[in-house]
């Protein structure tokens, strides 16, 4: 590590385990830590849901933590940045149907962006917190050269899917102390520091929704228009769904329909019809090339080799090696070209698509569009009814038959 020791730390602490645990390390470390809770919901509108808000048990245990040890813990308010930078982007892009990721975005626009902004005069050395990735700093002798985001020790939880839209200015200022650490292990030093969490669960979901349903905040923010699901290979009439939004490509859970597994394949944005296969992963359906906007490099400059690289269309422990062409587009913006070593199960415009060269994750963008067959092919007879204003002609959905198994034969 470069700079003075002790240091002086900004450690953001959301009364999870992951997050008290990088404290205590730090603190026991002998640094002076200043924990920071960040107060970003703004769901009041869905306060009737529960007894208490939503917020108060993390802040409780966040306290308990800091006070095992004195650290001193304060709250920022940063709901009026979150709203404007995350949520309501969300909002936007789903409407025009594309799945945007609200994790990456908070990341680079609020927990290292705007919280950044305003402890800017409290002259921190560094910020940290709980994520699960490892940042290498140049040495004092090389302040110049670019700090570099790496995997973490765990595979499994390793977060640097979520952290690679960050810029040089934020890596330089950041340092994760469980990028060293298994996820067991951190159970296990929490037991030892007898943390008051220690037996919490993680959280899962989005960022901000909390208790809150996804299904719930859609409804509430964008509402809900009655369209129809088709099948994409003959164009039965299978059931309704409650609008376009609410569903993204290769999704599978939440169809309620029968025979399956079913998969949303495409999406119709401006007649609000959903298209689902159950052939999916059928051989001739390629999902490996696409395009990717919104480049953002962590190192600050291209990268030097484009050819033989990794990539993550979503987080989890698995990767693909892929190849870059880099394209401009008719807005003189730099697009990549994505070709992938394998199908991938569902590329969804709005995501995010982080590239690595070896374990080193050296940038991201924002997936555009699939290319392979322009899509998912669908039969004319499904564009038809698609296009047909007055829905109701089509009567009652089909029986849907079970898809005969395919029979093996033994030798």
């Amino acid at each position: 590590m470069p700079h003075k020791n002790p240091l002086k730390v900004a450690v953001l602490v959301s009364g999870g385990v992951d997050s008290s645990m990088a404290l205590r390390l730090l603190h026991a470390a002998g640094h002076s830590c200043t924990a920071f809770y960040l107060k970003i919901w703004f769901q009041e509108d869905f306060e009737n849901y529960w007894s208490e808000c939503p917020w108060e048990d993390d802040l409780k245990y966040a306290k308990a933590v800091c006070d095992q040890v004195d650290v001193p813990l304060e709250v920022v308010h940063l709901t009026d940045e979150y709203w404007n930078n995350v949520v309501s982007y969300i909002i936007e892009e789903y409407k025009c149907g594309r799945t945007p990721n609200p994790d990456v975005l908070c990341n680079t626009r609020i927990k290292f962006g705007a919280f950044m902004d305003a402890i800017s005069g409290m002259e921190f050395d560094f910020v940290a917190s709980g994520h699960y990735a490892k940042i290498v700093h140049a040495s004092t002798a090389q302040l110049d050269e670019p700090s570099i985001l790496k995997l973490s020790k765990d595979m499994v939880k390793d977060q640097t899917y979520f952290l690679s839209h960050l810029s040089q200015a934020q890596l330089k200022r950041l340092i994760f102390p469980l990028g060293c650490i298994q996820k067991d292990e951190v159970r296990m030093l929490a037991k030892s520091f007898n943390l008051p969490n220690q037996d919490r669960k993680d959280s899962q979901g989005i960022c901000f929704l909390g208790k809150i349903k996804f299904s719930e905040f859609v409804a509430r923010h964008i509402g809900e228009s009655e369209g129809i699901i088709l099948e994409a290979e003959n164009g039965d009439y299978l059931g309704n769904h409650r609008g376009f939004w609410f569903y993204t490509i290769g999704q599978r859970q939440g169809l309620r329909l029968p025979g399956g597994p079913w998969y949303v394949v495409e999406k119709d944005i401006k007649n609000n019809v959903v298209y689902v296969s159950r052939n999916y992963f059928s051989v001739d359906k390629k999902r490996r090339l696409f395009r990717v906007g919104s480049l953002k490099w962590l190192s600050g400059l291209f990268p030097k080799q484009i050819n033989e690289l990794q990539c993550k269309v979503r987080h989890g422990p698995s990767f693909y090696n892929c190849s870059l062409a880099m394209e401009v587009d008719q807005h003189g913006q730099e697009v990549a070209v994505v070709r992938l070593s394998g199908d991938d199960q569902g590329l969804a415009a709005g995501q995010f698509a982080a590239f690595y060269d070896g374990r080193t994750c050296i940038g991201s963008g924002i997936i555009l569009e699939s290319w392979d067959d322009q899509g998912y092919p669908i039969c004319e007879k499904a564009l038809e009814i698609a296009r047909m204003e007055d829905k109701s002609k089509l009567g009652k959905p089909v029986k849907i038959m079970v898809k005969p198994e395919l029979s093996v034969t033994t030798i």
